[in-house]
């Protein structure tokens, strides 16, 4: 597959961007013919706000944020926000990089819609934003342990949740996995039912004999005054 290569208008944005946000852009790129910021940690407020209220971009509507896990750098998460200016029909990607311990700042105050959308990214990858003063769960429990969305978290999870009978509420126990995992040879199940007849399967095999002129039965049926 091809890479749509940027327009001329994108790429001479991107330059500008570059030259103008030098003091919290790292470079940029382009995925496909979207543009990509590459920020810094620090400064992702002071750019975001730059984004937003220059008037080249106008990236007035904050779409959303989410992260990426790269277990194997130093800085591990890359978190994500997605822009949308509809003065230029334009979007913006900016991208910043942390690591487990330094929490990013939160950018609440450039985009009111931002508290949720980090709580998400909090809730699903265990990243901190330093400033949201409703940093809690939303997808999952309260009592959850773990953060679902990290390349390290078990497929299984740690605990399951039940409706007790007799405690006539849910509880919450250690995972337990009723069977060992299996080895599976790919082979579809109706392959492997060749010798067995379901309900219906005769109407298949069963032979046809001549040929069927539907119109003329059907006309034969009206004369007749059959049903």
């Amino acid at each position: 597959m091809s890479r749509k290569a940027p327009s001329e208008k994108k790429a001479a944005l991107a330059a500008k961007i570059a030259e103008a946000f030098a003091y919290g852009v790292s470079g940029t790129s382009f995925a496909q013919d979207e543009l990509v910021v590459h920020a810094k940690r620090a400064e992702i407020v002071r750019v975001l706000t730059d984004l937003r209220d220059h008037v080249e971009t106008a990236c007035v509507q904050l779409m959303d944020i989410t992260a990426v896990d790269w277990p194997t750098k130093a800085d591990r998460f890359e978190v994500v926000y997605q822009l949308l200016s509809l003065r230029h029909n334009l979007r913006i990607r900016v991208k910043i990089m942390t690591d487990e311990d330094t929490p990013v700042p939160s950018v609440t105050p450039v985009y009111s819609s931002a508290g949720w959308l980090e709580r998400e990214v909090w809730d699903m990858y265990g990243i901190a934003f330093e400033g949201n003063e409703d940093l809690r769960r939303i997808l999952t429990d309260y009592g959850f342990e773990g953060h679902p969305l990290r390349k390290d978290f078990p497929l299984t999870g740690f605990v399951e949740l039940r409706y007790d009978e007799a405690q006539a509420r849910v509880v919450y126990e250690p995972v337990k996995l009723m069977q060992d995992f299996r080895s599976f040879d790919n082979l579809s199940p109706w392959e492997a039912m060749t010798t067995v007849q379901l309900p219906g399967d005769e109407k298949a095999v069963k032979q046809k004999v001549g040929t069927v002129d539907y119109r003329t039965n059907a006309a034969e049926r009206v004369r007749g005054g059959g049903g």
